[in-house]
């Protein structure tokens, strides 16, 4: 029988030997016909302790480990790396606004009021 492979995040890499794998899978709801999205939680047996927090991750069943423990890590995917905010791009916008010159807009209201102010 084959053994099934899942793809993860590591959540956690506490505990020795052992890392915690976040499996998000999507299915169609049955009646509105809508994805939905799913997360399970895995214990994974790493050997090495090679794997860190934010590691994208295959694992494999097998044998059983522990009492929670069924699976282990085949391979490590590409490592996704959330790249910080631009301070430089936000301060060109605000040296673009000071550039601009400050024009006062009139509402309509004010500009009735000074023309009936004019004509008395």
């Amino acid at each position: 029988m084959p053994k099934r492979i899942l793809e993860g995040d590591v959540v956690s890499d506490k505990m020795d030997k052992t890392i915690t794998v976040l499996v998000e899978r999507r299915y169609k709801h049955p009646v509105y016909k809508k994805y939905i999205k799913r997360t399970d939680k895995y214990a994974a047996h790493d050997e090495g302790n090679a794997f860190k927090i934010g590691d994208r991750v295959q694992i494999e069943e097998c044998r059983p480990i522990s009492k929670r423990k069924t699976w282990k890590v085949i391979t490590a995917g590409a490592v996704v790396a959330k790249s910080p905010k631009k301070a430089p791009a936000k301060a060109k916008v605000d040296s673009v606004k000071e550039e601009k010159p400050a024009a006062k807009k009139e509402t309509k209201k004010k500009a009735a009021s000074k023309k009936k102010g004019e004509d008395k």
